[in-house]
């Protein structure tokens, strides 16, 4: 408002006075057109060398009045918190319950006793396979071996009363062990036609069918999968070898199920991988819903630091100098609303989600410059926004 006056003012001087000393009135009324015109051309071009006289004026009054208006910035007093980085990896949800029972005995697959998704016990009967007679051996081998027994413990009384050969003796012996033995390589045998559960689980998948052929070690009959004890297993590179140890705290999440698991490291392998330089942890997981399943993608989260009373920034805040150095700007008050913004040479650590912890150069109590920070130079006055 004042600027706008200010020049009304002098276009009236200018037009009150004329570039000739003749008012605009009396040229009116000399009715010359063209002295008219020319006194109109001579006004227009005072209007606009004055304007721009005024323009830079305004322009250098303009400029000075900011570098000396304060910065608007925000800012924070510093606390000291706990603070804690994690290495993330992905795992993979493993089980050592889970597994393919194969056929241990040649021959015709005749009887599965139970159905895909029922719930058996460890040495429950799964399914039989045809024996081809193996049975009838057993039971033969079996009376020649009570035989046997029988012979050798008369035999063990009459040397005992010192009556026979020690021949007779030792040959009863022999040969009631070897029977023994025998009977239970047959025993042995028999039993491997027979598939029972090495543990309590669910039958997952039933693979073979009745009445097919099957192999020892080439045939898989039955996935036998237990829910109860699921774990993670993950690859850490090997530079976190020496800040990972059993106990150490783990963050699991499993996206496809959206379920999130606070737990411990419960072993760490002994082995490094040589193809990636990692090696392997195992966290326990709980399943009480059964949602988690094998060969699920988990996010591992390895709490690999920890510190207490830790100073803690904002990461975006932090700037670097010419020589390389963390540099940020703590506020120093001056009056109630005023004050002056002052630089700091940092030593940080490690940073986790967007924060940076701070070894020196700041401490509790501190009040640092946040937004706005980019912008200071050292000793800069600055206004702390609400």
């Amino acid at each position: 408002m004042k600027k706008s006056l200010f020049l009304l003012i002098l276009i009236t001087t200018l037009v009150s006075c004329g570039g000739d000393n003749q008012t605009v009135d009396a040229v009116i009324n000399s009715g010359d057109m063209t002295a008219i015109k020319a006194k109109r051309a001579e006004m227009n071009k005072q209007q606009r060398e004055l304007k721009a006289e005024i323009d830079k004026l305004n322009q250098y009054i303009e400029t000075h009045e900011r570098k000396e208006r304060p910065a608007l910035v925000t800012a924070e007093v510093i606390k000291d918190t706990i603070f804690k980085h994690y290495v993330e990896v992905q795992g993979n949800v493993e089980t050592d319950q889970n597994v393919v029972l194969n056929a241990e005995y040649s021959g015709v697959l005749t009887n599965i006793y139970v159905k895909e998704g029922q719930r058996v016990s460890k040495g429950q009967r799964l399914a039989k396979i045809d024996d081809g007679g193996l049975s009838s051996q057993v039971a033969q081998q079996e009376a020649q071996m009570a035989l046997a027994q029988t012979t050798f413990e008369r035999q063990q009384r009459l040397w005992e009363q010192k009556i026979g050969s020690e021949i007779q003796y030792l040959q009863a012996k022999t040969n009631y062990e070897s029977a023994k033995n025998v009977t239970n390589q047959l025993r042995a045998q028999l039993a491997k036609t027979i598939i029972t559960a090495p543990f309590s689980g669910v039958v997952d998948e039933i693979i073979s069918d009745q009445g097919q052929v099957v192999v020892p070690g080439q045939t898989p009959i039955i996935r036998l999968v237990n829910l109860s004890n699921m774990y993670v297993k993950a690859s850490i590179p090997e530079t976190y070898l020496k800040n990972i140890t059993k106990g150490t705290q783990v963050k699991v999440k499993l996206a496809s199920i959206n379920e999130e698991f606070t737990g411990k490291v419960r072993q760490v392998s002994n082995y490094i991988n040589p193809n990636n330089r990692s090696f392997d942890i195992q966290v326990e997981i709980p399943n009480k819903d059964g949602l988690v399943k094998p060969n699920l993608i988990a996010t591992v989260k390895v709490n690999d630091y920890s510190a207490e009373n830790a100073i803690t920034v904002p990461e975006n805040i932090l700037q670097e100098n010419a020589a390389g150095e963390t540099i940020a700007y703590l506020y120093q008050p001056v009056n109630d609303s005023v004050g002056i913004a002052k630089r700091v040479l940092l030593e940080t650590g490690l940073s986790y989600e967007n924060h940076t912890e701070v070894k020196s150069g700041i401490k509790k109590g501190d009040t640092i410059i946040k937004e706005g920070a980019k912008t200071l130079r050292d000793g800069q006055k600055v206004t702390i926004k609400n």
